[in-house]
């Protein structure tokens, strides 16, 4: 079937029930499509960008979200090329795209010519899933996070977000709103972490995003002294356990494909590889 331009729309509210059931198609991999849709409704005032569908008839069988990430939604690498008009038309927003490997790929080769190049990109990052209790012990002492931890714990994901991203998350201005979102996410209770005698964080995580069906796992740090003891297993398999409890029954993350060490700490809490993301990062 050929397809064209006219196939594809910008979506809205009228919209949003169509629009999860094609994040559901792979719920795991489309958490944040989904969660995304659920807090904004699709209105772009609250989306802070714009998500866009193809049709084939009035059914809509792929998604493009566009905003500060740029995440395709059950694209093949030949629909990108739609989405990627549509992207080059707009006032560039775009922080970061994230999504399977392929399509992301596809997706590059359309736009690469007028996007400055990406500050770093990771083609081949393992997507990794747990849907069971996790194989190790929890650690008992992983707990959740309440608005009294802010000031220990938030130089631990400053600390976090740089080794991780290679930039702070306080360059140009963006103290106050990195600061508001680890507020959020303690307020949620989606912020986990275990603390020592002296009240430093030794290992902390957060839900970055969740639909009813999986859950979304984001920084994940040790402190440097505590490296090389297994607190990363028994703190993962604490927010495992934890996240399943109260947040989503399937908990996700990716991970570099170079990062060894921490693949095989996964693996040893029970996570399997389900696909390969890449992210390129501006």
């Amino acid at each position: 079937m050929l397809t064209t331009r006219d196939d594809v729309r910008l979506l809205g509210p009228d919209d949003r029930e169509a629009f999860l059931s094609l994040t559901a198609q792979d719920p795991v991999v489309n958490v944040f499509a989904a969660y995304r849709a659920r807090v904004t409704n699709l209105d772009p005032r609250w989306l802070g960008g714009e998500v866009w569908g193809r049709f084939e008839g009035d059914q809509l069988v792929a998604g493009c979200h566009m905003g500060a990430n740029l995440v395709p939604v059950q694209c093949t690498p030949e629909d990108v090329g739609l989405f990627a008009d549509r992207a080059l038309e707009r006032v560039r927003s775009t922080a970061t795209i994230v999504g399977p490997h392929d399509v992301v790929e596809a997706f590059w080769g359309v736009v690469s010519d007028r996007w400055s190049p990406p500050r770093e990109a990771r083609w081949r990052q393992p997507h990794l899933q747990i849907a069971d209790d996790p194989l190790v012990a929890p650690d008992p002492e992983v707990r959740v996070t309440t608005a009294g931890d802010l000031e220990a714990l938030y130089p631990a994901c400053v600390d976090m977000y740089t080794e991780e991203v290679g930039v702070s998350p306080e360059s140009a201005g963006g103290k106050d709103l990195y600061q508001a979102r680890v507020r959020q996410l303690i307020s949620r209770g989606w912020s986990f972490a275990r603390f020592d005698e002296r009240g430093r964080v030794i290992f902390k995580a957060e839900v970055a995003c969740a639909s009813p069906y999986a859950a979304q796992v984001q920084g994940v740090y040790v402190h440097p002294d505590r490296r090389g003891e297994g607190l990363s297993e028994i703190g993962m398999a604490a927010v495992v356990a934890l996240v399943r409890e109260q947040v989503a029954p399937t908990v996700s993350l990716y991970v570099n494909e170079w990062n060894t060490a921490a693949r095989s700490a996964y693996a040893r809490v029970g996570f399997t590889e389900t696909t390969r993301l890449s992210t390129l990062m501006f």
